[in-house]
């Protein structure tokens, strides 16, 4: 992750990890099961719920289906 994004940016991250990270736990899913259900790297799942890394829209969609959920959701 680029070290000059902005605060602001670097907020959404965190918030957006946060909240990935608490839906997650509530569905009971750990960060490997997690993984296999959406097909994204856990390394991916770990670097996103740190708010280190930017997460693509695909891997939001991927996220908000296995959390039965929407994107808005997860970014708002």
């Amino acid at each position: 992750m680029p070290r000059d994004r902005p605060d602001w940016i670097a907020e959404h991250c965190r918030t957006l990890g946060d909240r990935v990270a608490d839906l997650r736990t509530a569905a009971h899913y750990t960060q490997e099961t997690f993984s296999e259900a959406t097909g994204i790297s856990r390394s991916t799942i770990q670097r996103i719920e740190s708010g280190e890394g930017d997460a693509r829209y695909s891997e939001l969609l991927r996220i908000a289906a296995v959390l039965d959920t929407t994107v808005s959701v997860l970014i708002d």
